[in-house]
């Protein structure tokens, strides 16, 4: 659902390259306010957090929307994001997917090295029932994505665990699995 509409600043959607998208499209989350933002003691993650033309216009890194009535809605996270052969893909959209399926309780979308399209889509994937983890669930699930999503964004590997890395409140640790892949990458280079 919404998160509300801002009520002491201008929210703006915008793309990877600071354009304004227009209503109801996904992006990069700016507030506009004339109360400037800073990160303490940190002035580079401060200037990265500004818009580029906009020195007003602050994000702290959400991905999202917003309706006709300028109510917000949070997709992701950009830190997140997995630029795939030049295409940015949203974990979030992938993960909702997964854990509609009703062989899946838990899903994590990240991004892996990948040679030729600098990073590939891999899902992690916490079965019901881990007895069921293999080749077949694995096709299950890629035809299941397939009907709803766009090729680019459809996993290009799933991998199963028993449990993902979540916090005891709930929240996913997804840097985790991240690093994990990304350091097998660089054990394989050296």
């Amino acid at each position: 659902g919404s998160v509300g509409r801002a009520l002491n600043a201008i929210i703006h959607i915008c793309d990877e390259n600071g354009r304004e998208l227009p209503v109801g499209d996904e992006g990069i989350v700016y507030f506009e306010s004339e109360s400037r933002f800073s990160y303490h003691n940190d002035p580079e993650k401060t200037r990265e957090s500004r818009h580029p033309e906009h020195e007003n216009w602050s994000m702290l890194g959400d991905v999202g929307r917003v309706d006709e009535e300028g109510f917000l809605y949070l997709t992701d996270r950009k830190s997140f994001m997995i630029i795939s052969g030049g295409v940015n893909i949203y974990p979030q959209e992938i993960e909702n997917l997964l854990v509609s399926h009703p062989k899946v309780a838990d899903a994590a979308v990240i991004g892996a090295p990948d040679e030729d399209m600098g990073e590939r889509v891999v899902a992690v994937v916490q079965p019901l029932d881990m007895a069921e983890a293999g080749d077949a669930l694995a096709a299950e699930l890629i035809a299941y994505l397939r009907q709803s999503l766009s090729g680019v964004k459809v996993p290009r590997q799933i991998d199963f665990r028993a449990e993902l890395p979540r916090h005891p409140t709930g929240k996913l640790y997804k840097r985790l699995l991240r690093d994990e892949y990304w350091a097998k990458s660089e054990s394989r280079i050296v």
